[in-house]
């Protein structure tokens, strides 16, 4: 019997990890993307846009494997509230993905020009700084369970919303010469950047739940 729980601890554990690994996957993204982005880096682009099958592939693989875990090890209370937050964590990780890779299309759209003008590149490194912060907050949140931190990261999300408040605020400024095309390319990636970190904040409740059994 203690054999059995042993093993079946390992694939809690298994878990986890698979959920942090999944967290570095999609920061990686982020990174890559904002740095295409930023400088219209064809190569770097199509890196994280392969990438994403990737991410995907691992997230559907981690769904059907705490799916089995449910099935074979009929889990209650805290753990069965594990596998199945597990599982809502990996659709937000594997939403973010999805949200570096729609940055880095927007930079192989626009290629051999940079989608981002002059006039908002230091807020847009900024916003990729932030989502670079926010998911190595969440990772170390999964892995530690520290509450304190996932809360942190909802009042870091903050600087995000500022920056967002900001972009848009430039866009429709008419004095800002932005072309028609300029303008919807700087308000998607602007939205994408501003959903990335909400996912990260939703991860981060979901731990705060997970441990607390409370909403944050």
């Amino acid at each position: 019997m203690a054999l059995i729980r042993s093993q079946y601890q390992d694939e809690l554990d298994g878990v986890s990890q698979s959920l942090v690994d999944l967290t570095n996957m999609v920061t990686t993204s982020v990174v890559k993307a904002s740095k295409a982005v930023q400088s219209a880096d064809l190569a770097l682009a199509e890196e994280v846009i392969a990438a994403d099958v990737k991410i995907d592939d691992f997230q559907h693989e981690l769904d059907a494997r705490i799916i089995d875990i449910i099935a074979r090890q009929q889990p209650v209370a805290s753990d069965l509230r594990a596998l199945v937050t597990a599982m809502r964590m990996s659709a937000d990780l594997e939403r973010m993905g999805d949200l570096a890779h729609h940055i880095a299309k927007v930079a192989r759209l626009r290629h051999p020009d940079c989608a981002i003008p002059e006039v908002l590149l230091l807020p847009f490194t900024e916003m990729g700084h932030v989502a670079e912060k926010l998911s190595i907050m969440v990772g170390n949140v999964i892995t530690t369970r520290d509450t304190d931190m996932a809360l942190q990261v909802e009042k870091d999300d903050d600087e995000m919303d500022d920056l967002h408040r900001k972009v848009i605020s430039t866009i429709i400024n008419d004095s800002s010469g932005l072309s028609l095309e300029t303008a919807i390319d700087l308000t998607l990636l602007g939205r994408y950047y501003e959903r990335y970190a909400d996912h990260a904040v939703s991860v981060a409740r979901r731990v705060y739940f997970l441990v607390t059994g409370t909403f944050a």
